[in-house]
Formats: C-alpha cells, sequence, structure tokens
C-alpha cells in the first residue's frame, strides 16, 4: 500500500492555519449566504443597501475577516496541493512568491473596496 504524502506537517503552523480558516469559513459563509439570499434576495441587493450593511462595524469586520482568511485558505490549499504534486527547488519558490505577491494585491483591494463601500474613503 502506498504511503500517504502530505506537505502539511500534522501540527504545524500552516496546518492549523487551514483548518481554523476552514472552520472559520463554513460558519462566516453560512452568514454571507443567509443575509445575502434569506434576509436581502439576490436580486434586492443594491449598492446602497450593501453601503448601509457595509457601514456597521461588526458587518465590516466580518467581511474584511471573510476576505483575508477566504484568500490564505485558497492560496495555500493550492500552493499545498503543488508541493504534494513535487512542486520543488526554484519553481516552487517562484509560484510561492507570485501566489503571495497576487495574495496581498487581493487582499488590498478587497479591503479597498470594503473601506468605499462602509463610505470610510472616496
Amino acid at each position: 500500500m502506498a504511503e500517504r504524502y502530505s506537505s502539511f506537517a500534522p501540527g504545524g503552523t500552516a496546518w492549523l492555519l487551514q483548518r481554523i480558516t476552514a472552520a472559520f469559513l463554513v460558519v462566516v459563509l453560512a452568514f454571507h449566504f443567509f443575509q445575502l439570499h434569506f434576509v436581502n434576495h439576490a436580486a434586492d441587493v443594491t449598492w446602497q443597501g450593501t453601503q448601509i450593511r457595509m457601514q456597521n462595524l461588526g458587518y465590516f469586520l466580518v467581511m474584511v475577516s471573510f476576505l483575508i482568511a477566504g484568500t490564505f485558505h485558497g492560496v495555500n490549499g493550492v500552493y499545498n496541493a503543488l508541493v504534494n504534486q513535487g512542486l520543488s527547488g526554484t519553481p516552487k519558490k517562484v509560484v510561492l512568491a507570485v501566489l503571495t505577491i497576487a495574495s496581498v494585491a487581493l487582499i488590498a483591494q478587497g479591503i479597498y473596496v470594503a473601506l468605499v463601500m462602509a463610505g470610510m474613503i472616496y
């Protein structure tokens, strides 16, 4: 029987953060889905309604946390999947650098959009 290999070292920081962000994302995704499909039906979601929701500090912080956790979880998962497939050496470093830069850009853009939606900047 083949041995199972995982780039996640059980008990390591990346392993722990992957599980914490997974649990967080399940809860926040349920909240997000409930909020935007049952409380506010998708057809009724407007820019003004989004601005009102984003002006609530709790909602704003949850959505920014959702963005950060989702980005980390997704990018960390993709990176580790590539490592599990045999990515190593210089290509591994290049992929890590590209994914890190893309993650920072995505989070920066997302926070900027959240700040605009909350009316904190124009």
